[in-house]
């Protein structure tokens, strides 16, 4: 019985989109707004077109951030792939000024900044005589503040990025929201009804929630790119800093 009720529906299905293809394109035929973007954004209410404003804004602030930080995460990988074995090198024949030289080298490498502020710390005790306990414990909380700053120049942006994925759909939907209002106003007004008397204007109404997701569904994918990212950054200079710590405490123990 299930079937044959479903077949049934199936039947109708083309009757009737037939039925609202044809009362949807009499306002057109007769006049109207036509049915493409161009056309819809032409006839939208200054809301709407406020509404369409702001997330052009975002589309364009949000591009902004995810090519800065493809670019700086890309010199930052770059740069501390270089980094890591020259300054390893100079660190196991006991240059310690030679490694400072290489850490200034590669200002965007995450890694050189971290073991640059344990190095200059670590430096600053002299390079003569016994290495203390306070020296090491210096040296460790100097590399804990530079991580910490490093953090938080991986992060600069995705904020943005979170906030502008999470609201724009909202935004898109708010101006569906007054369009479909406007849309109904209009029949009060025509005292028309059907699907032609509104079609055109839910069509334009809908095209901003379209545009809300246009712009929040590549802001929130690449977020998420990005944060796993400084997630992996965080794991190689947590690795460096620690891996440093051994080296000071290896000098200590000789």
């Amino acid at each position: 019985m299930i079937l044959a009720h479903a077949t049934t529906l199936v039947a109708h299905v083309p009757a009737t989109l037939g039925m609202l293809f044809q009362d949807a394109a009499a306002p057109a035929s007769s006049g109207g707004g036509g049915f493409s973007i161009l056309d819809m954004l032409k006839h939208m209410g200054w809301v709407d077109d406020v509404i369409v404003g702001i997330l052009f804004i975002m589309s364009i602030w949000s591009l902004a951030v995810m090519i800065d930080r493809a670019l700086y995460f890309s010199a930052a990988r770059s740069q501390s792939r270089e980094f890591a074995p020259k300054v390893a090198g100079a660190l196991k024949d006991g240059r310690l000024d030679e490694g400072i030289k290489i850490a200034d080298r590669s200002k965007k490498s995450h890694l050189a900044e971290v073991v640059t502020a344990g190095l200059q710390e670590f430096r600053s005790y002299g390079s003569g005589g016994t290495i203390t306990e306070e020296q090491i414990e210096s040296s460790k909380r100097a590399l804990e503040r530079s991580e910490a700053i490093v953090h938080a120049k991986l992060k600069r942006g995705l904020g943005s990025l979170a906030t502008i994925g999470s609201t724009a759909p909202f935004i898109g939907l708010l101006g569906t929201v007054i369009g479909i209002l406007h849309a109904f106003q209009e029949i009060a007004t025509q005292k028309t009804a059907g699907i032609g008397a509104v079609a055109g204007g839910i069509s334009e109404a809908l095209v901003t929630t379209a545009l809300g997701l246009l712009v929040a569904i590549p802001a929130v994918m690449t977020f998420n790119y990005f944060t796993n990212k400084v997630e992996a950054f965080d794991v190689e200079m947590d690795n460096s800093s620690s891996e440093l710590v051994d080296y000071f405490i290896k000098q200590s123990q000789r």
